[in-house]
């Protein structure tokens, strides 16, 4: 039967970390006032409720609008741990939305952000990096990260922080150095790169890699590769297990090659046999690099006469149902067989 008594407990539906969500418009404007509560509960159940809300695109556009981002940037600054770490949460989740990655760019986020790049918490420093990543996807957000001045910093945050974090600093860089490549090639970034590709953690290896394919691509950028003699790891790299680190070290092959250094310290590591070795692995993006990378090395008379007896492997790539390897495999064809 029925009991006429009130419970004293809460219905199992409501959160209570969590701050009651207003009526209508009345919604986020009354949580941005609570935001700046100088109640430590009242701002933390403000922010356990604002990351939810701004999943959606389009509470995050009437957040902006509101001017939630001053308030956020206010909050990294506050000295309990648990609201920084729900600052950057919200920060991370709202630049997953173009709207966040713009109002970012428009309000100065991403240098305000980059001073809890040494916070003690873990999971701020996690989530910050997060946000970077995805603001460096676009271009014009890994403009901004570089000429923010970030580039030295994060490589050199790659050396000691911890492994899924030095993961997120190499996809950022990956998307920077492709911007612009002169302020890491400043700060050492490549024997620092040269070191991750040894790492026991195959997704640091397979980013480190990219990253080099990046930061080779400026003339500056292949002549550190050789000189800090980064070409015979890539080359040992090919022999991975990892699908992804061999095709990211073909790439970065690829570029370093470009140059005369390059190519005989590519061909003096034995690049031509090893790359010759997963020419036939099915994987685009392994077979294109691969393909790319002995063009290169067939351009020196050396790598020309090695890879002769192999063109027949090319030509059968010129039937290729993809026309990136097959139109690769066609200039490889006619550099290999190039008479002068």
């Amino acid at each position: 039967m029925a009991s006429p008594l009130i419970s004293q407990y809460l219905p199992p539906d409501i959160d209570p970390t969590k701050a009651s969500i207003a009526y209508g418009r009345r919604a986020l404007p009354k949580l941005n006032e609570e935001l700046q509560s100088p109640d430590l509960l009242t701002r933390q159940r403000a922010l356990m409720a604002l990351c939810d809300l701004v999943h959606d695109p389009e509470h995050a556009y009437q957040a902006i609008g509101i001017g939630f981002l001053d308030t956020l940037k206010l909050l990294l600054k506050d000295p309990d741990s648990t609201v920084r770490q729900k600052t950057v949460e919200v920060f991370d989740t709202m630049a997953n939305h173009s709207v966040g990655r713009e109002g970012f760019l428009k309000h100065g986020v991403i240098l305000v952000l980059s001073q809890i790049l040494d916070d003690s918490m873990l999971l701020c420093r996690r989530y910050l990096h997060k946000t970077y990543k995805n603001v460096a996807q676009v271009p014009r957000g890994a403009e901004a990260i570089s000429k923010s001045g970030l580039i030295p910093r994060l490589v050199n945050k790659v050396k000691d922080e911890d492994e899924e974090i030095q993961e997120l600093i190499l996809d950022t860089l990956y998307f920077c150095l492709q911007w612009d490549a002169s302020p890491a090639l400043q700060s050492k970034a490549v024997p620092i790169l040269r070191e991750k590709l040894s790492s026991a953690n195959e997704y640091i290896r397979s980013a480190a890699a990219h990253a080099l394919m990046a930061i080779c691509m400026p003339r500056e950028g292949k002549n550190q590769v050789w000189e800090y003699g980064v070409i015979p790891v890539l080359v040992l790299l090919l022999d991975d297990r990892n699908i992804d680190v061999k095709a990211n070290a073909a790439g970065a092959l690829m570029f370093a090659a470009v140059t005369t250094a390059g190519k005989y310290a590519a061909l003096d590591a034995g690049a031509i046999p090893a790359l010759l070795e997963v020419l036939d692995i099915n994987v685009v993006e392994l077979r294109l690099n691969v393909i790319k990378a002995l063009t290169m090395l067939a351009e020196a008379p050396e790598g020309r006469r090695e890879l002769l007896p192999e063109v027949c492997r090319f030509k059968m790539l010129i039937n290729s149902p993809v026309l990136a390897v097959s139109q690769a495999a066609k200039i490889a064809t006619k550099v290999i067989e190039w008479k002068p």
